[in-house]
């Protein structure tokens, strides 16, 4: 029996005596999290799509960036994430990349040099907008959180000089800001093939448009609606709260 055995045998034993046993604690995992990048093979009908740009928005730590280069190694990625840890992360994961760049600030509708952000807990449920009862009633993991200033820029600002090659995929991930992305990005969303865009069925965060709003708003600028790539469900009853929307041209 080796060291490691024998001592926690030795602070078990007396435990027990008191009723108390002593086991592994595991954090917390969300079920199907608006975060979670789905299987390779759910993306690999990308292959032919001949997308050479990606712009990564919502990057949080390079989940989506890391699978799709997987798949596309060639396409140059440009990643959006303003929150200082989880970018931090992103470039260390993928910044040794020569076709990789990130931006570490938020995307919206204005420029802001700070912005109070509600960064949570759990990293991927941060958001520019403050977060529902619901989202924190189903999961209540996602309950604490803190303030983090960030600055916001326009998408379509920030690319005004940068050369970009079409065929362009933009996945967007933001926690309820999408409809602001979306009116800073005009110029980017009209060029773009495939749109990967979470939306919610459900107010997860206040003031968020759902899904009719965002599915409108894309309709009218030329993108079809062809499925979705995940849902989050909610663990109690197993209500579909929010989907990744898969849009083309």
């Amino acid at each position: 029996m080796n060291i490691s055995k024998i001592l926690k045998l030795l602070i078990r034993k007396p435990l027990h005596l008191l009723g108390v046993d002593l086991v592994r604690y595991e954090p917390p995992k969300a079920v199907a999290s608006p975060s979670e990048i789905p299987e390779l093979d759910k993306l690999t009908w990308l292959s032919s799509c001949n997308i050479n740009t990606i712009l990564d928005i919502g990057a949080h730590t390079g989940e989506f960036s890391r699978t799709i280069r997987k798949l596309l190694p060639d396409p140059s990625i440009i990643a959006f994430e303003p929150l200082e840890y989880p970018y931090q992360q992103l470039v260390n994961s993928m910044g040794r990349a020569s076709n990789f760049k990130a931006f570490k600030f938020a995307l919206g509708d204005c420029n802001m040099t700070k912005a109070d952000m509600h960064r949570n807990g759990f990293t991927p449920s941060s958001s520019l907008l403050k977060m529902a009862d619901l989202h924190k009633q189903a999961f209540p993991y996602t309950a604490q959180e803190s303030s983090e200033t960030v600055e916001v820029r326009r998408l379509d600002d920030v690319m005004a000089d940068m050369p970009l090659i079409d065929n362009i995929l933009i996945k967007i991930d933001v926690q309820g800001y999408e409809d602001k992305v979306i009116r800073g990005g005009e110029k980017l969303m009209a060029r773009a093939k495939v749109l990967i865009i979470e939306a919610s069925f459900h107010k997860l965060y206040e003031e968020q448009p759902l899904f009719d709003e965002i599915y409108d708003s894309l309709r009218q600028k030329g993108f079809r609606y062809i499925g979705n790539l995940t849902q989050l469900h909610h663990p109690g009853d197993g209500t579909v709260l929010q989907a990744d929307l898969i849009l083309t041209r």
